[in-house]
């Protein structure tokens, strides 16, 4: 029993080091918010020498016509409804292929998982080009669009692999009850989705939250810049950068990221564990 407690306690140690290596860059962005520039490029100290707000407090303002809180504004309303409809879109397409038996369905499903190996620079150049021709760039309808189409195979697969886990009991006991296809779906097999809806919202959540790439090829103008593009204007704008301002809005940007993750964890870690299995 003492054997037991000490490696429990061992075991305890080892990972509080090591989530503390791996949150050392958040740590190290923390402090850096109070130091000046000599301090985070001259010392090798981790600590501040003075704690102020006044970094928080200028980098919220920036130096240009717009605030932080206009970019985070703006990321809101790139992200939840990107979000939302890769989930009702992603869910829609799983569940054909995962339910339905129609002629091609074993290579329209080989053929979605082989544009996964795709890579983004191979279909960046006609996306903007079809996206031109729509009359959408400069909006977020490029993001809006894509995931309105189901065009995220990585989350139809998840998903898919979670449905082929669900037996199919469940749908024949709701059609001898009345239901149709579109019923059973939303009454009987959504709501056993929620483990696997969590981890592909939070997945895609995460990506668009983050999603610099896109953002700088498709936005164009600055009142409608998310904050992956807010930060690196912060940097363009000035000669003489205040690093821990930069900082700051980094960490600011971050924290609902980590609220987010922290507040869905049980969620997320139950729809990884059960994507794929079957019974």
């Amino acid at each position: 029993m003492k054997n037991k407690a000490v490696k429990k306690g061992l075991t305890y140690v080892f990972l509080g080091m090591f989530g503390i290596v791996m949150l050392f860059p958040v740590i190290w962005m923390f402090f850096a918010c109070f130091k000046t520039n000599n301090e985070i490029f001259g010392s090798l100290s981790i600590l501040p020498q003075g704690w102020s707000l006044e970094a928080f407090v200028k980098g919220w303002k920036t130096t240009g016509t717009y605030t932080y809180a206009q970019y985070f504004i703006n990321t809101f309303a790139l992200v939840v409804p990107t979000t939302l409809l890769t989930l009702a879109s992603c869910s829609l397409v799983a569940y054909g292929f995962a339910r339905f038996d129609f002629p091609g369905n074993q290579f329209l499903f080989m053929v979605l998982i082989a544009t996964l190996m795709l890579p983004n620079a191979v279909i960046i150049i006609p996306r903007y080009a079809l996206f031109n021709k729509l009359g959408w760039l400069d909006s977020y309808m490029t993001f809006f669009a894509p995931a309105a189409a189901g065009c995220y195979p990585f989350f139809v697969f998840m998903l898919v692999q979670f449905l082929r886990g669900l037996p199919r009991d469940l749908d024949e006991s709701a059609y001898i009850d009345g239901c149709g296809p579109f019923q059973c779906f939303i009454q009987i097999l959504l709501p056993l989705l929620k483990p696997a809806l969590f981890s592909a919202g939070l997945f895609q959540f995460l990506w668009t939250w983050n999603d610099f790439f896109n953002t700088n090829i498709y936005i164009n103008t600055v009142s409608k810049f998310p904050l992956s593009l807010a930060l690196r204007v912060s940097i363009d704008v000035t000669s003489n950068i205040q690093w821990n301002q930069v900082m700051s809005m980094a960490l600011v940007s971050i924290l609902p990221l980590i609220l987010l993750f922290f507040a869905a964890q049980k969620y997320f870690v139950e729809g990884i564990a059960t994507t794929g299995m079957k019974g």
